[in-house]
């Protein structure tokens, strides 16, 4: 496996205690179109860039109306030609919905296209529902998909490595572009491949993400309970490798800082009820907050939405500020990669430019 441990870290920019960056999901809001959502995405990762924020993931979703990341290639081919610096990724890619030979060409275009800038995040769920998940396997025995993860893996190392042994079936079959050796003209060290992530919700990818010597990417924004006991596996599980010496772990946290903050409640309650709506099988575009303050939601759906706020790092900036910093001492995360997926660009956009201001990150005025 390629040396990358200098693509990792990151060094964390004014009083940020570790790198900050950004996980998009391309939300589609009502009254807006995917292509408003896209739209955002570019203008957000070039935010992301001017203000130094470490890296751009973007996650793969199907059968969403409100998401619009199906294609998480697409999108990053997209945003490296709107952005010269960020770090861009997936956040992740499914990698059961894929031969793992499409993912290797995907990432190492990508790779050749912003050299030393991608990151591949791989996942183990479908991310989406059973049906659409058989329909793009095109198979009815969904299990296999999960279950053969680490096979799935390993192939895909190999593939990104080009480096099957003499005698396997796929030795003669090489991902391009792909792994190129040596020094390019004018003395240039050429690129080799991304670095690979493990993601997870549980302790499965976390155990396997140590053992393997991987990073590894936590899902805290929608499994805040399992967060410390599979931090707490990884590092456990972690053996060196030629990626990581030692254990990496960053974890999605949901956040929005708004000027007001009772802004910010109203607006948080917009995206529970996405969720709600998504968690009954009723999934659709992300409501407003008008949407959401016209609701009537039942007992079993306010329970639901007060447990889901709990876990949304929101206020003014300084207050969004003092919660991740809290949440990273009480997890001992690496990195914080933050998503905020409520209703309108304009709200997003100013919510990671406050985060942006009250860590004194660049191009700011404070």
């Amino acid at each position: 496996m390629a040396a990358a441990a200098q693509d990792i870290p990151g060094t964390p920019h004014g009083t940020a205690p570790v790198p900050l960056s950004v996980l998009d999901l391309a939300t589609v809001s009502s009254g807006s179109t995917a292509t408003d959502a896209l739209r955002t995405s570019v203008a957000l990762s070039r935010l992301a860039e001017s203000r130094g924020y470490h890296r751009y993931w973007v996650a793969e979703h199907h059968s969403m109306p409100g998401v619009a990341s199906t294609s998480p290639a697409v999108i990053l081919a997209h945003l490296a030609a709107h952005t010269t610096r960020i770090r861009l990724g997936s956040g992740g890619v499914m990698l059961p919905n894929h031969a793992p030979l499409v993912i290797a060409e995907q990432f190492g275009t990508l790779e050749a296209l912003a050299p030393g800038r991608i990151d591949l995040g791989l996942g183990r769920a479908p991310g989406t529902d059973g049906p659409t998940a058989a329909a793009l396997r095109r198979t009815d025995t969904l299990h296999e998909g999960a279950d053969d993860f680490p096979q799935q893996l390993a192939e895909l190392i190999r593939f990104l490595d080009d480096d099957f042994p003499d005698g396997h079936p796929y030795r003669r079959i090489h991902a391009v572009p792909g792994p190129v050796q040596g020094t390019a003209p004018g003395g240039v060290q050429s690129p080799h491949r991304p670095p690979v992530w493990l993601l997870g919700s549980s302790g499965f990818s976390a155990r396997l993400a140590g053992l393997l010597g991987l990073p590894f990417a936590f899902a805290h924004h929608f499994s805040a309970r399992n967060t410390v006991p599979a931090l707490d596996l990884y590092r456990e599980s972690f053996q060196p490798s030629p990626l990581l010496a030692e254990p990496y772990a960053l974890i999605g946290v949901n956040a929005l800082a708004t000027e007001d903050p009772a802004e910010a409640r109203r607006q948080i309650k917009a995206s529970a009820l996405g969720m709600v709506r998504l968690r009954t099988g009723r999934p659709g575009l992300i409501p407003t907050a008008e949407e959401a303050a016209a609701y009537t939601f039942s007992p079993m759906e306010q329970d639901f939405i007060d447990s889901w706020n709990a876990d949304i790092v929101h206020g003014t900036p300084d207050e969004v500020a003092a919660g991740l910093n809290d949440l990273q001492k009480r997890t001992g995360a690496d990195e914080l990669m933050i998503t905020g997926n409520t209703p309108g660009s304009a709200l997003r956009l100013r919510s990671y430019e406050l985060i942006a201001d009250a860590y004194g990150l660049p191009g700011g005025d404070r």
